[in-house]
């Protein structure tokens, strides 16, 4: 045998354990859990949803009650509004999916409401009076704000 021909037998079998073990790496893949002190998730089927016929909230991180840092979501269900009303802090608002409709002023207008469609980031400022919610269908919200946020009604009728 050549020198050269063991050495194309060689860079075959060399080439042929190489793709086994890739391909066996890849077919043996197991998803691992990472380190609890490092990182804390919750799978979307795991998240607590509370609420009631309008909306419903899920608290991921603080106590909306309490002051300091919260974020929450919202779903609001089809044709449900809330009134005008203010809350005492700024609120920064993510619209995670739907479309999200908002009013500013006393009075209650509905019609008058502008779409925000998913992807849009919305500030409510404290203290300023709005109302808002979802129309033709379901809207998902993050909310992220400093407690506590209490909500004021402040509708003129």
């Amino acid at each position: 045998m050549s020198n050269m021909h063991s050495h194309s037998i060689a860079s075959r079998a060399l080439l042929a354990i190489s793709a086994v073990t890739v391909l066996a790496g890849v077919f043996s893949v197991k998803a691992s859990q990472p380190d609890p002190k490092v990182l804390m998730f919750t799978p979307p089927d795991k998240i607590n949803w509370t609420g009631n016929d309008a909306n419903k909230t899920a608290i991921l991180a603080g106590d909306p009650s309490k002051p300091g840092l919260y974020v929450e979501l919202t779903k609001w269900l089809p044709h449900h509004m809330s009134h005008p009303h203010f809350h005492p802090n700024d609120r920064y608002i993510y619209v995670i999916s739907g479309t999200w409709w908002v009013g500013t002023g006393s009075k209650y207008d509905p019609d008058s409401t502008t779409p925000m469609p998913a992807g849009s980031f919305v500030t409510h400022y404290g203290k300023q009076i709005h109302y808002d919610g979802a129309k033709d269908e379901e809207v998902t919200l993050e909310i992220v704000g400093m407690g506590p946020a209490t909500s004021t009604p402040a509708e003129v009728k």
